[in-house]
């Protein structure tokens, strides 16, 4: 006989309620589903509950409980039609026993019927239930003295909270489904982009430029399409344009390179072209030229940008005839070559200037990809450097190793001369170390010995204190790593000892006196002049005005106003 007092039915809805906003509050059911079970068992004197959950087509095992120790909890294991849990899993419909002693069935796995002597311990169970299948077993216990107890309303409100608990459950595996599809697709496209990437075993790059360059390389690589590559002197054009060869379907034809600045006009057509016999003086016999060499492969032609006008129009010919003739011959010859071009020369304005053919220019300028240099991705140097020193420990057997203070030099100098310059100071500094450890002191900046500083009139902090050099991981040899060293202006305010307007600040004096402290190199030698200290700040941040605003703690419209009333020119790099 359905209860219809109007508090036990407002009880019932109130747990409903309760639970309901419970289940609703997370997807970790597990959390969520003992909060529940450890609400009922309050408001209902029940002793203890527990929820099993199907893990496989036959197997129960515990999710949570209430009232159980530990111990208890890790024997809630049942196969699917054993005991009374497993025989409400298999059937699908609920179960009372009034007196757990009594019945046969009860397993008495956690030892629930042997901790009230005396007094009948009742138990119901009802089915977790979801999509049209069962997915666990809800299951609570309470004392029945006298077998009193009628166990009508509890079995009702059970079956309300286990639906409740099946779409709870229902929801929780959709998610977690659709969570692992998506990791696994997600770690399927780092295997497949780590993939490509290691490819590129001869370059070394981490930073954010790099990896841009890198996936440009690998979008561009497998076709034959004409790539232009432009960047500073030393950046690394050769190595990137073997890159692109090694991931292409020519990987396995020949690669052949040219320096298209290292030959006169004469001698680079005789090279790329070939020559006939007798064509001139010393001809003894029929030569292949590069392209010759190249059939079927990639042909690699650097400093595009410094070769002759009538050459320009010869190769333009070459370009869109795809054959040639050689020099002193008359029969035309067929390639099917790649071509990858590359120059630190400014082609649009060589244009302009009537230095450089236009036809020729977008002729050869199908796709381009800029190669950052390498003072604009420091975060590679590190990785670069110890690269360097580990190919010159294998060529002469030695096991040189930089410490911190050494590699926090070679990652904060300016290298004008990019990749090719910091090979070449490795390789000095190592061959010159008295032993095993190169320190700060081995290089020649820290003497002002370094040519570089001679060649591009950098001052020495300049090379060895820019901004960025806290960004950069230094790793600990061979302890842990050092401490973060402060960045320069860290914490400043950019306006401060300035006035209220930027016009006001750039009018007023410039530079409060704990400009050195700032930037954690001496307060000696900042100069005492207005002009000399912005040349000065200009200096230390590499000519860029918003790292010197940093530094001199002002804005960059406070500098540029600065700049301009002091006449002072911005060196380009």
């Amino acid at each position: 006989m359905v209860n219809t007092q109007p508090h036990l039915v407002r009880r019932e809805l109130d747990a409903v309620y309760e639970v309901g906003k419970t289940l609703a509050t997370s997807l970790d059911v597990h959390k969520t589903f003992r909060e529940a079970l450890n609400y009922l068992t309050h408001a209902f004197d029940w002793r203890r509950a527990f929820v099993v959950i199907a893990d496989g087509e036959s197997q129960l095992s515990g999710l949570c409980a209430i009232g159980l120790t530990q111990a208890e909890q890790q024997r809630l294991h049942f196969e699917s039609g054993e005991g009374i849990v497993g025989r409400v899993f298999s059937s699908g419909m609920p179960a009372t026993v009034p007196d757990v002693r009594a019945e046969p069935l009860f397993l008495n796995r956690t030892g629930g019927a042997d901790q009230s002597p005396g007094i009948p311990v009742a138990m119901l169970a009802t089915p977790i239930r979801a999509d049209h299948r069962t997915l666990g077993v809800l299951v609570i216990d309470c004392l029945n003295p006298e077998e009193r107890r009628v166990f009508a309303e509890d079995l009702r409100l059970l079956r309300m909270v286990a639906t409740l608990m099946g779409q709870s459950l229902l929801l929780h595996r959709s998610v977690t489904a659709a969570h692992e599809t998506l990791q696994d697709e997600s770690r399927r496209m780092h295997k497949a982009l780590g993939g490509q990437r290691a490819k590129l075993e001869q370059v070394v790059g981490v930073s954010k430029p790099m990896l841009k360059v890198f996936d440009q390389i690998h979008q561009v690589a497998p076709s034959r399409t004409t790539v232009l590559l432009r960047g500073e002197s030393g950046t690394g054009k050769e190595v990137m344009a073997r890159a692109i060869h090694s991931l292409s379907p020519r990987a396995k034809e020949p690669f052949v390179g040219v320096n298209c600045a290292a030959l006169t006009e004469s001698l680079l057509e005789s090279e790329l072209f070939g020559h006939e016999k007798g064509a001139f003086t010393g001809a003894q016999g029929q030569r292949k030229g590069r392209f010759e060499m190249a059939h079927g492969g990639t042909l690699f032609l650097d400093e595009i940008g410094d070769i002759s006008a009538a050459f320009q129009a010869k190769l333009l010919r070459v370009l869109q005839e795809r054959s040639f003739e050689r020099v002193g011959g008359g029969a035309a010859v067929k390639v099917d070559v790649r071509l990858i071009l590359a120059t630190n020369r400014n082609l649009e304005r060589m244009v302009q200037a009537g230095e450089f053919r236009a036809d020729l220019y977008y002729r050869i300028n199908v796709v381009s990809i800029q190669l950052p240099p390498l003072r604009e991705r420091r975060e590679d140097i590190p990785a670069m450097a110890q690269h360097f020193l580990d190919r010159f420990n294998r060529e002469n057997g030695k096991t040189t190793r930089f410490s911190p203070e050494a590699m926090r030099v070679l990652a904060s100098c300016y290298w004008p001369g990019n990749v090719r310059e910091l090979e070449n100071c490795v390789e000095r500094t190592a061959t010159m170390a008295g032993d095993n450890i190169i320190t700060d002191l081995a290089f020649p900046c820290r003497e002002n010995r370094c040519l570089t500083q001679v060649l591009h009139h950098i001052e020495r902090e300049d090379a060895v204190r820019p901004s960025r050099l806290a960004e950069i991981p230094i790793t600990e040899v061979p302890t842990a790593p050092p401490p973060r060293l402060p960045t320069i202006g860290d914490g400043e305010s950019a306006d401060a000892g300035f006035g209220e307007t930027p016009e006001e600040g750039a009018a007023g004096a410039l530079l409060p006196v704990s400009v050195g402290a700032a930037a954690g190199g001496r307060v000696d030698d900042k100069p005492d002049g207005e002009r000399e200290r912005l040349i000065w700040a200009m200096e230390r941040c590499g000519w860029v005005q918003a790292k010197a605003a940093r530094l001199l703690k002002i804005t960059p419209r406070q500098m540029g106003y600065a700049l301009q009333k002091h006449g002072i020119e911005v060196r380009k790099f």
